[in-house]
């Protein structure tokens, strides 16, 4: 198949798809086609999309479930305001959770509670398990068998990852208390002190 032709058609199922694409996945939709494209024309396709994307309002973007067409992150403030529908605020505790079980995966709801000093809600997990955040990796062989928690690839898409490697380190997210004072470590050790 003409590279041109393969890229026009990636193009419509990128555009197309809610979901991102893998090569694998894209590999599949031409099997018995008379031109059946190989895995690495496809990459060259998409490689080459990438670049024609590049300076523009969107782009092709590689996360951990495949390839997805997204907005440039530098045009947010003007995109959302084609939804009347505010995005959702989550809760401290909820974002809590979902950190300590992307960095110490696989971890029990029990390890949870012990970190944070509380309890871990049931709707808290039940969200992050709805959201496709979260999942069940198995069970802990301790007494009592405690379900081990981990993310899923939904999580890593969400949040724009390839891999859990590309999460910030510690030391950059205490960083982000001079851009969020509300999430400041130092105003919670303040707060207890007095």
């Amino acid at each position: 198949m003409q590279i041109e032709k393969l890229k026009t058609i990636l193009e419509a199922l990128f555009a197309a798809s809610d979901k991102p694409l893998s090569v694998n996945q894209l590999f599949e939709f031409f099997v018995g086609d008379i031109e059946q494209p190989g895995k690495d024309e496809i990459r060259q396709a998409i490689q080459q999309l990438t670049e024609k994307y590049e300076g523009s309002g969107f782009e092709l973007k590689q996360v951990a479930s495949g390839f997805r067409f997204q907005v440039r992150p530098e045009f947010e403030t003007w995109v959302v305001r084609l939804w009347e529908q505010k995005p959702p605020r989550y809760s401290r505790a909820l974002m809590e959770t979902l950190a300590l079980i992307a960095y110490r995966q696989p971890i029990t709801r029990g390890e949870i509670e012990d970190i944070r000093g509380v309890s871990v809600s049931t709707s808290i997990i039940r969200t992050l398990e709805e959201r496709d955040w979260v999942k069940s990796l198995g069970h802990k062989e301790v007494p009592g068998r405690p379900t081990l928690y981990g993310t899923t690839n939904a999580f890593l898409d969400y949040f724009n990852l390839k891999s859990l490697n590309e999460l910030p380190t510690l030391a950059e997210i205490r960083d982000i208390d001079q851009f969020n004072p509300e999430f400041s470590f130092e105003e919670k050790t303040e707060a207890a002190a007095n």
